[in-house]
């Protein structure tokens, strides 16, 4: 009977919250509105952050567990301001294909894809793109990078050593320099020279390569002797051999590099490796920055809400003084009362759960749509918003719903 009770108590405090929304259109409005803003934020921002996740893991998953990375910079947040003194990795000379042929002798490491990139423009009958990314590889880069041929090939062996003009090119170029239509063995300027286009690669897109831009993959020897791109920036992909232990190769990598670099036993290393776990945990404080504002957003949305349902429970016992007298005369206890308006006030906020849910919920399919960011709500988030607008339809009901259930009857009846 008690449960029966309770269960009446909470569905008659959801229609007399409806009916006071419809009511006080205005009132309810704003209060719904505040909830709903701090809602939407925590959905859209959360559903974003989620696809971002995503993304970022199946690009570090593209090169492999075990594969790490060889640099001449930190894979780290510094203040670094370009002056020699907060960069004194600057000064460390850059990495060189010969190092990279000596670490790809370690008998545990399967391969070494060394990069360079740059820009050049590219054109095309009477088309032109005037600065698309380039980037040089070594053979076997697709391992290391991921994506796919789609048309075409790979640049061959042969073709890397003689540093042959040939060039593949994303699907923006092809969108864009030959208008959608088949651009393999198609002559081009590249660099202000003429080169080949052999294939039509897509890479894995992500927040931070969302595929926008032109972008063109040459064999790293012609980056170097054609475009003249330097390798001041050259960095390197290891990758170990299956059932290799990667602590172990990174140790005979770092050995290695440290020999060829002619390092004393007492001098630092001139170059970092960077791992996938390491990136992941530098991803990781960026990423926090954006739940901090999440956080904040989200905080001040649900406190103009709150403000909100205070002040439309405090109209509501105010214009409802009469009625509380009569039940209270009929026998309803401090309790009831009590837990009849912090229905009405979770009903509220809950509202404004639900409408900041569906307006984010629609954005987030917008962001998937629209963008790399494979944008999707988890569940727990939803759980976590009908939560905490609920929470605060309690923390912020629990004034007039004190005020409520501690009128006297007889004054309360004698309320004009």
């Amino acid at each position: 009977m008690k449960l029966g009770s309770r269960l009446y108590n909470l569905f008659e405090g959801v229609l007399i919250a409806l009916d006071a929304i419809r009511s006080n259109k205005v009132r309810a409005g704003l209060t719904i509105l505040g909830i709903a803003v701090g809602v939407f934020v925590v959905t859209v921002m959360s559903a974003a952050v989620h696809g971002i996740n995503a993304g970022v893991s199946k690009s570090m998953a593209a090169a492999g567990p075990t594969t790490f990375f060889i640099t001449k910079w930190p894979a780290e947040i510094n203040s670094c301001n370009g002056s020699a003194d907060s960069c004194p990795w600057r000064r460390n000379p850059p990495l060189t294909l010969a190092q990279a042929q000596e670490i790809e002798r370690i008998s545990a490491v399967k391969g070494v894809t060394a990069h360079i990139g740059s820009s050049a423009a590219i054109k095309y009958a009477e088309r032109e793109l005037p600065s698309i990314q380039v980037d040089g590889f070594t053979p076997g880069w697709i391992d290391a990078q991921g994506g796919d041929i789609i048309d075409g090939r790979d640049f061959t062996q042969l073709e890397y050593e003689t540093a042959a003009p040939v060039l593949l090119i994303n699907e923006k170029v092809v969108e864009k320099l030959f208008l959608g239509e088949g651009a393999v063995g198609k002559p081009v300027r590249f660099g202000g020279q003429y080169f080949v286009v052999i294939g039509v690669f897509r890479p894995i897109a992500n927040v931070f390569d969302s595929n926008d831009r032109g972008k063109a993959i040459v064999p790293f020897t012609t980056a170097q002797r054609k475009l003249n791109v330097g390798v001041r920036w050259m960095d390197l992909t290891v990758k170990p051999r299956d059932g290799a232990d990667r602590d172990r190769v990174m140790d005979d990598v770092i050995a290695t590099l440290r020999s060829s670099r002619h390092l004393r036993p007492s001098e630092a290393n001139d170059f970092f490796i960077s791992t996938p776990e390491k990136l992941m945990e530098l991803y990781d404080r960026i990423v926090g920055v954006f739940f901090l504002v999440m956080i904040v957003l989200s905080a001040i949305g649900l406190l103009v809400g709150g403000v909100g349902v205070v002040a439309i429970m405090m109209i509501s016992v105010t214009e409802r003084t009469r009625e509380i007298g009569v039940r209270k005369a009929l026998g309803a206890t401090r309790g009831t009362i009590l837990w009849q308006f912090l229905v009405e006030a979770s009903t509220l906020t809950l509202v404004g759960a639900v409408a900041g849910l569906i307006v984010g919920g629609l954005l987030t399919l917008v962001i998937r749509n629209a963008t790399p960011i494979e944008a999707s709500t988890p569940p727990t988030a939803i759980v976590a918003a009908l939560a905490a607008s609920a929470f605060a339809g309690i923390v912020f009901g629990m004034l007039p719903a004190l005020r409520a259930s501690r009128l006297d009857p007889v004054e309360a009846l004698r309320y004009e």
